[in-house]
């Protein structure tokens, strides 16, 4: 895949030095308008890198795993809204040589005078703000919903910009094979993400017919959702998978949350454990039985697929500990497993008498870790004691996004291999 889009990128590129010339380059204003060209492109192929990692593409979810789809999308991000911001101002400054006008005049006159460049002004604008809105910080600032809904407007903000391309791009002027070639890339990372988020899950749900069956409160303000659905035994899951919920309530219908299963399908039912932390997942709680559900996926890599060793361990906090529940049930029974789960308060323990169950019948063991994070370390020196062979395990982590820092952290100085470290953040 890596090559394929590098291939790509390369064919952006070479658009724009096969349309410059020297004379071009060398006439006032010259360098900087096929500099601002080629920011343009690489900028606008990148943000279709992006939208293609994170268009939940069955095989590519199996084979990289959401997580690391995520660090990649989240790698690239700042390029195109960089590129984007230096093709506006090398753009500007390179017409204002050739007018002999300064750049806020120019700007103004791109504004007014050139076809679809407010439009491409307004999705520039919607970049920046879902730029802005993904950094750790600001996430950390705001509800799912607000994240959600902003960074659906990237969709937008790349339509106005491709009306953009097409109507004013140099590259494409004249060039109808340069034109088939940008036309072609973008209707295809759209039939991507159609057939992905909509057409699949559309046939699925169809297929499945998911509804709520019961609500149960696990433990203080977490709450198992009994599913009910119909041909189960076809539906394709592992255990630590995720689908993306739409619970089709007022209030609710408009936007999916990621939850993991937190047990195996047993048909007619699906499970999943919810902490009510935002607006739907506190919602949850007052879902009556009967209401219809609307899932993508199963996504993720957090599964017995990725294993390469004998010996597994499982570190989960929080409501973290139900994909590895699911996980724990679906691994081989030769596989020998130490689990260790934390929580603030016994009380906060989700699913831990499963835990036992399921860890007792492999003659495994579980060691559970009450109290807070700097009363209670879990660090390497504890994590070496619980676990002695770890080195030797393959490692699954989840819970918060701190919680996995500080354990993945303590994983490389007890030696355990980058390879046989699989996370699943509960972050967005």
């Amino acid at each position: 895949m890596a090559g394929l889009a590098g291939v790509g990128l390369g064919i952006s590129i070479a658009l724009v030095i096969a349309t410059e010339s020297w004379s071009q380059l060398a006439a006032p204003g010259g360098l900087l308008m096929a500099l601002g060209r080629l920011c343009a492109m690489t900028g606008s192929y990148l943000m279709l890198i992006m939208v293609v990692l994170m268009s939940r593409m069955p095989w590519l979810e199996r084979v990289v795993g959401q997580d690391r789809l995520v660090r990649w999308h989240r790698r690239i991000g700042g390029w195109p809204i960089g590129l984007i911001a230096l093709h506006i101002l090398f753009t500007t400054m390179g017409y204002g040589q050739t007018t002999s006008v300064g750049p806020v005049a120019q700007f103004w006159v791109f504004v007014q005078h050139y076809p679809d460049m407010l439009a491409a002004t307004v999705g520039f604008g919607l970049l920046v703000v879902a730029g802005v809105t993904s950094f750790r910080i600001a996430r950390r600032h705001m509800k799912y919903e607000t994240w959600w809904v902003v960074h659906f407007y990237i969709y937008i903000a790349l339509m106005l910009a491709f009306t953009h391309q097409i109507q004013t791009g140099v590259m494409f002027l004249g060039h109808p094979l340069a034109k088939l070639f940008w036309i072609a890339l973008w209707a295809g990372a759209a039939a991507v993400v159609l057939a992905s988020r909509v057409f699949v899950p559309v046939a699925r749900n169809l297929k499945h017919q998911f509804r709520v069956a019961a609500v149960k409160e696990e433990a203080p303000g977490v709450y198992s959702l009994t599913i009910s659905g119909r041909h189960l035994s076809t539906l394709n899951v592992a255990g630590g998978q995720f689908f993306q919920w739409r619970f089709l309530q007022k209030g609710l219908w408009w936007h999916p949350h990621p939850y993991s299963l937190s047990a195996l399908p047993r048909p007619p039912y699906l499970r999943v454990t919810v902490k009510a932390l935002g607006d739907q997942s506190s919602a949850v709680a007052h879902l009556t039985p009967g209401t219809r559900v609307f899932v993508e996926g199963p996504y993720g890599a957090f599964t017995r697929h990725v294993r390469r060793s004998e010996e597994v361990a499982l570190i989960g906090a929080g409501v973290g500990i139900t994909p590895l529940r699911a996980l724990l049930e679906d691994l081989p029974t030769d596989v020998r497993v130490t689990a260790v789960i934390r929580a603030s308060r016994v009380e906060d323990l989700v699913h831990h008498e499963e835990m036992q169950t399921l860890v007792d019948q492999r003659q495994g063991r579980l060691h559970e870790i009450v109290g807070s994070r700097k009363d209670v370390p879990l660090d390497a020196t504890v994590l070496r004691r619980l676990i002695p062979d770890i080195a030797k395990c393959d490692v699954y982590l989840c819970g918060p996004s701190g919680f996995t820092d500080q354990i993945a952290a303590a994983l490389s100085r007890l030696s355990v291999n980058p390879d046989r470290i699989h996370i699943e953040e509960f972050a967005f």
